[in-house]
């Protein structure tokens, strides 16, 4: 069976440093007619699991700790008893959200996931958090980026845990390194490719934050 991509947009809001915005999350499934896995479940677990069907979810993958991402990831491993996935250098952000339980496994680089006959293999990509993480299928051409790069530059750095400097290594060095054709599936907004982003490396730099 072949393994295909799913977005689901779902809508809330994102908090950190006492400010408080509105936002949209795109929330991503990969997997066939059998079994799946989500990466980000963020704000409502209803349109989530209506994408999932009576498919078995395999994992639930987040990218990073930000209430945004993991809102809905109780609800959905509540539905689901799948095993969730956090880089343990987000637990900081995950204790907010969830102060009495845990994530079920450690998201350490090079992690590899498999779905039908599709891997994905996790990149660290700390900056935006300690421990942000992109997940790389070479055989779909596509990374799940989270919010380590988005169309038009890097995920924002001037909030607590996250460093301008640090974003940028991870991007020169885990994704401006992977195929032009790779495309980009942001944790916000539109997708994009690796090709299309990376001879803007310097301007984002002289950019700065």
């Amino acid at each position: 069976m072949t393994v295909r991509i799913e977005r689901v947009v779902t809508s809330g809001t994102f908090s950190l440093d006492g400010g408080t915005w509105d936002v949209d999350n795109n929330v991503w499934l990969v997997g066939d007619d059998r079994e799946v896995i989500v990466i980000d479940p963020a704000h409502d677990a209803t349109p989530i699991l209506a994408a999932v069907g009576d498919r078995t979810v395999q994992a639930i993958v987040c990218t990073h700790g930000h209430d945004d991402h993991i809102s809905a990831v109780g609800d959905l491993w509540d539905a689901t008893k799948a095993p969730i996935w956090l880089n343990p250098a987000d637990r900081m952000l995950w204790d907010v959200v969830y102060p009495e339980v845990g994530p079920d496994a450690d998201l350490a680089d090079g992690h590899v996931f498999t779905v039908g006959d599709v891997t994905l293999t996790a990149l660290h990509t700390p900056g935006h958090s300690p421990g942000g993480t992109c997940l790389h299928a070479p055989a779909l051409d596509a990374v799940f980026s989270g919010d380590t790069l988005f169309a038009g530059g890097p995920g924002a750095t001037g909030r607590s845990y996250s460093d301008f400097d640090t974003i940028i290594a991870s991007i020169r060095e885990r994704l401006l390194t992977l195929p032009d054709q790779t495309v980009v599936h942001t944790g916000h907004g539109d997708t994009t490719t690796i090709g299309a982003e990376a001879p803007h490396l310097s301007e984002w730099i002289a950019r700065g934050h």
